[in-house]
């Protein structure tokens, strides 16, 4: 479609001033093909689409481009959907639902959900504003039987940028639904834990670790953020040490290191399929095929980090469910295609449900500024020795007897190892 070179040229003027992009391309974690240089999405999910009062730059970008995530040229979201239904209404009954509930994770990992994570903030890092985040999140609430959590009654809480680029930037459905992904899962683990969203003003990794490093300041005591590009020698480590547990997705491509979650200083989560089973655990768990995790080209091998494979850092530390089959059930009305109940997997699923797990054993601030205290308490995970994510032919991308790439030391299982 031929566009104006007045609209293009007004595009290139706002991009510099207020949407200039990082090293490499960021992508939440979700389904794709990854490229030799970054990572890109092919887009699983074509409904997010610039959505309704997004902005003057989102307006003006919705007329140049058909862009499914932010408004810096080439960058897309990755959310991956799942099987079940998609778009039904706010009022349909939680026994309709497809995917897993607040109740199938808390039961699956044997987490004291009902009685711990009262005085706890897990912090939301993302990019961009979802206006529906809040009044989303009460029909999740309340659909599931968990107590309210509102800005009337201080369990959340929204940052967003303010003054002059907080009015001009838009809104945007494809963050908007990774958004509604964190908050709810996070939400579903730990239902006694405040919530603080901080929305950041672009997608460049270094506003989403600003905006990480603000939900800090502002009382987080655990940070979930998912998203990922390619490794470059050029990242700083240290940059990433935020005082608070910081939790990682792995990204969704499949045997390979990527950034942010090869950062020493971050927990590194891989992802996991479940299914219910006659075991004593009640779940059969396995490496989920798509989940990240590998060894790091660039940064280096932790102190407390053993595996003899990988002379640098390995990713992941431990592991939670991401398959998209059958996915976690989700309330999104933003979206301009099939509001309402969908299911979603990928480790943007695993991630929150870690952080969550954290908060609920309440030591983050002394235990996990690192994943250290994971390793020196592997023994209270439960093991995750069956399923692969690539054909390397050893624990780089293969579940086995202790450590490996794709799970890490194993899945949650309470929170012994937290």
């Amino acid at each position: 479609m031929k566009q104006s070179s007045f609209l293009l040229a007004l595009i290139a003027v706002i991009g510099l001033a207020a949407c200039s992009q990082g090293t490499g391309t960021v992508v939440p974690d979700g389904g794709g093909t990854r490229s030799p240089a970054t990572l890109r999405a092919v887009p699983v999910d074509p409904s997010p689409t610039p959505t309704p009062n997004p902005g003057l730059i989102g307006t003006v970008v919705g007329l140049v481009s058909n862009l499914a995530c932010g408004v810096t040229s080439g960058i897309t979201c990755h959310v991956i959907p799942g099987p079940g239904p998609r778009g039904l209404p706010a009022g349909t009954p939680a026994s309709s639902l497809a995917g897993l509930h607040p109740a199938d994770l808390q039961d699956a990992y044997d987490l004291p959900s009902s009685t711990a994570g009262a005085g706890q903030v897990i912090g939301i890092a993302v990019a961009y504003d979802n206006p529906k985040l809040e009044a989303d999140l009460a029909v999740y609430r309340a659909t599931f039987g968990l107590p309210p959590c509102t800005s009337a009654n201080g369990c959340f809480k929204k940052i967003t940028p303010g003054g002059l680029l907080g009015g001009l930037l838009s809104g945007n459905q494809g963050w908007g639904q990774e958004s509604s992904i964190d908050v709810q899962v996070a939400s579903a683990v730990c239902p006694k834990c405040k919530i603080i969203v901080v929305e950041a003003g672009s997608d460049s990794p270094e506003a989403l670790l600003a905006a990480a490093k603000t939900a800090v300041a502002d009382g987080a005591t655990v940070v979930s953020d998912s998203y990922s590009l390619s490794e470059s020698a050029s990242e700083n480590d240290a940059a990433y040490a935020i005082g608070v547990p910081f939790v990682f997705g792995a990204g969704d491509w499949g045997a390979g290191a990527q950034w942010p979650a090869s950062s020493s200083h971050v927990i590194s989560v891989g992802g996991t399929s479940l299914a219910r089973d006659g075991s004593a655990r009640g779940w059969a768990e396995t490496v989920w095929a798509a989940t990240g995790g590998g060894c790091s080209a660039h940064i280096a091998k932790p102190a407390w980090q053993h595996d003899t494979g990988c002379t640098t850092r390995t990713s992941n530390d431990i592991a939670a469910f991401a398959d998209p089959n059958p996915g976690v059930s989700v309330y999104d009305s933003y979206l301009s295609s099939s509001p309402g109940w969908r299911t979603y997997g990928g480790t943007s699923v695993s991630a929150p449900i870690v952080a969550g797990a954290i908060a609920l054993a309440g030591n983050g601030k002394s235990a996990l500024l690192n994943a250290s205290y994971i390793y020196a308490h592997a023994d209270a995970l439960n093991p995750v020795t069956s399923g692969r994510n690539g054909s390397c032919g050893t624990y780089l991308c293969a579940a086995s007897e202790g450590y490996s790439a794709p799970a890490g030391n194993g899945s949650l299982n309470g929170v012994g190892a937290l």
